[in-house]
């Protein structure tokens, strides 16, 4: 190896380190060893509570008012009060939804009460310790002059700037855990259908943080495209972990339906979706397939940055939808083969120095694959437009496709309307627009 390659190999190093964080997984907020202090902690106008950025601070200091103001999670537990909220929990047999923990665990920061502090309220909803962790110990001393970012990690600062650490964090309810899960009967009494991606999520949020100079110096500047990769592998091995858990049981002789494609059976009758795509091979006429949407965005990643591994998944995936045809014990071993393979992937795209040509290569592939129809099922539909605009917007040419592009999002307007075929023809005139 010559010393150019070593520079390199050190340099790639370092990126997948910094993408992946420490090697040992951060406790989540949720569980942590520190009293949860409340968001009223943070809110005087000496510390997160000011009207407008401070310009000479190296954060804005006004973080509080835009979660109160903006952000939706400060609103969590107060959907819990709306007549629909209540409507669900008769519906479940339950009592007030703002008092029982299913409810509790994802719409706020319900730590138990003796992680409680003084100004700790659970009707504050999600709050900035349920993202930033209990701040008993460091909501001191991270403003203390020559703080580092160590010592408030060392401290119980959850790490929400790594990839891994932020997917991990978001998905434990916006996918769900063995002990917070939303699962078919939630659904079926009301609740929205879940959906996730990392980057788009984290975008769309509003910002309470620049990455300007001084953050990038105290924690390193994380691409959009490794955000979202590093996103789509976690999402998918959430959903693997979960299909080996008790979760997927279900009730009697069904498995637990979250775990499928909820348009599979959610379509009229006469709207025929059944229709084979190269991921999942030619299940028989009838047979509810696992929602793959993360896998197909990953199928389509590493088509392009590891064609081996790219080959590998898709027999894997195919297996496992096969699985699905024999039985569950089937179903959870294929599901256990595939998360092994999945570990290797955090690392070969999560850390992935993407290039230019990499991402165009990737969005090409996304687009010549919806324009033959391989993404017919909404969510995965859902997932590809999410993948190409957040590539555009990354390769700088986001401008130039705006038109296209909100055309192509039109065709996802209205889940029940859905047309696999009109976001077909569409997403074959994004992709003229882009050669």
């Amino acid at each position: 190896m010559n010393s150019g390659d070593r520079t390199l190999n050190v340099a790639l190093t370092i990126m997948a380190m910094l993408i992946l964080g420490t090697a040992q997984a951060q406790t989540l907020p949720l569980y942590d060893d520190y009293k949860h202090m409340g968001p009223a902690t943070c809110a005087s106008s000496v510390c997160h509570g000011q009207v407008t950025p401070d310009e000479t601070a190296n954060v804005w200091l006004n973080e509080y008012r835009i979660w109160s103001r903006d952000d939706y999670h400060s609103r969590a537990f107060s959907v819990l009060r709306s007549d629909e909220s209540m409507a669900m929990a008769e519906k479940l047999g339950l009592g007030n939804p703002t008092t029982e923990k299913v409810c509790l665990d994802c719409h706020t920061d319900n730590v138990p009460v003796e992680r409680r502090g003084e100004k700790f309220q659970i009707s504050d909803g999600v709050g900035c310790e349920a993202c930033h962790g209990g701040a008993e110990k460091w909501i001191e001393s991270h403003a203390e002059e020559g703080a580092t970012r160590e010592d408030n990690l060392a401290r119980g600062m959850y790490p929400t700037d790594q990839p891994e650490a932020r997917a991990r964090l978001c998905l434990s309810c916006h996918v769900g855990t063995q002990d917070r899960f939303a699962d078919h009967d939630i659904m079926a009494a009301g609740h929205p259908r879940m959906s996730f991606e990392l980057e788009t999520f984290t975008v769309n949020q509003p910002a309470h943080y620049e990455v300007d100079e001084g953050y990038i110096e105290r924690k390193g500047n994380i691409r959009s495209v490794n955000m979202w990769s590093t996103g789509m592998v976690k999402k998918a091995k959430r959903q693997l972990e979960l299909i080996q858990s008790e979760r997927f049981t279900g009730h009697g002789i069904f498995p637990e339906l979250a775990f499928f494609d909820c348009h599979a059976c959610h379509h009229p009758m006469d709207d025929q979706r059944m229709q084979p795509t190269s991921i999942t091979g030619h299940l028989p006429p009838g047979m509810v397939r696992l929602d793959d949407s993360s896998f197909q965005m990953l199928l389509a990643i590493t088509s392009v940055v590891d064609s081996n591994g790219a080959e590998q998944l898709q027999r894997q995936v195919r297996a496992l939808h096969t699985a699905t045809t024999r039985s569950t014990d089937q179903v959870r071993s294929r599901a256990a083969s595939l998360e092994s393979t999945l570990d290797d992937m955090v690392r070969s795209v999560g850390g992935h120095d993407f290039s230019n040509a990499d991402m165009q290569a990737i969005r090409a592939t996304l687009l010549e694959r919806a324009s033959r129809g391989e993404y017919h099922d909404f969510t995965s539909a859902e997932q590809a437009f999410l993948a190409v605009e957040t590539l555009s917007i990354e390769l700088d040419d986001y401008h130039q496709l705006t038109d296209p592009l909100d055309a192509w999002f039109d065709t996802l307007a209205d889940e029940h309307q859905f047309s696999p075929g009109r976001f077909a023809s569409v997403a074959n005139q994004v992709g003229r627009n882009v050669q």
